[in-house]
């Protein structure tokens, strides 16, 4: 009787001991998936902000005359760190050569676009109430990019995102309607709706509307 109660006292604590160990070990695999899901949220963000800053002059222009500022007070002294700001000052104003010719582009993408064979075709498909093929995305896809430099790759490195969802982008970045999308990607327009917002959710980590996603597209 007494060997009995051992063995399943015995029986009970090594459930408990098991039992707690594996609830210790998914505690500690959530809060590493929970801490891994919040750095890439935060990757993704600083991306964005990336992007979202690359074109704005101005702020480089402010950046810059702070910067001077600061090397002009250092003097000799602190060499390193002179030119670590030297470094820095080059680096913005390189970006804001840049700014300029990409937003030369800009100024002139609408017409670009409007006046390409690839536009054309996308018209009579509208018209006829075809989708696009697949050649006819490669060729949006290099005009998007040729205007846009590196559109595709910019948001790659924010979302590995489906084709379909590559398609609704490039077709939003070409200011086509929402109803103009669902044909040409043949998908209801409540779908290319909910892919929209699916995207905003994904790349900002929070709920938003389809609205919310073409705003930021329109904005790289």
């Amino acid at each position: 009787m007494n060997e009995l109660l051992t063995i399943t006292t015995s029986r009970e604590l090594f459930l408990i001991i098991f039992g707690t160990a594996i609830y210790i070990v998914l505690f500690i695999v959530t809060v590493q998936n929970s801490r891994r899901k919040i750095l890439s949220l935060q990757e993704r963000l600083d991306k964005v902000r990336a992007m979202q800053e690359q074109f704005d002059i101005e702020g480089n222009e402010q950046k810059m005359a702070e910067l001077e500022n600061l090397i002009k007070k250092l003097g000799d002294e602190n060499s390193m760190l002179k030119l670590e700001l030297e470094e820095k000052k080059l680096a913005l104003d390189y970006n804001n050569k840049v700014a300029i010719i990409e937003n030369a582009k800009r100024e002139q993408a609408e017409t670009v676009i409007f006046s390409s064979d690839i536009y054309r075709r996308i018209q009579e498909c509208l018209n006829s109430g075809r989708s696009l093929n697949y050649q006819d995305w490669s060729e949006l896809t290099q005009l998007m990019n040729s205007i846009y430099t590196g559109f595709t790759e910019k948001l790659y490195s924010l979302y590995r995102m489906s084709e379909h969802e590559l398609h609704v982008s490039l077709l939003t970045k070409a200011h086509l309607q929402p109803k103009d999308i669902a044909m040409l990607t043949a998908h209801s327009k409540e779908s290319i709706a909910t892919t929209r917002s699916r995207l905003y959710s994904k790349v900002f980590g929070k709920k938003g509307s389809s609205k919310d996603w073409d705003d930021f597209i329109l904005s790289l």
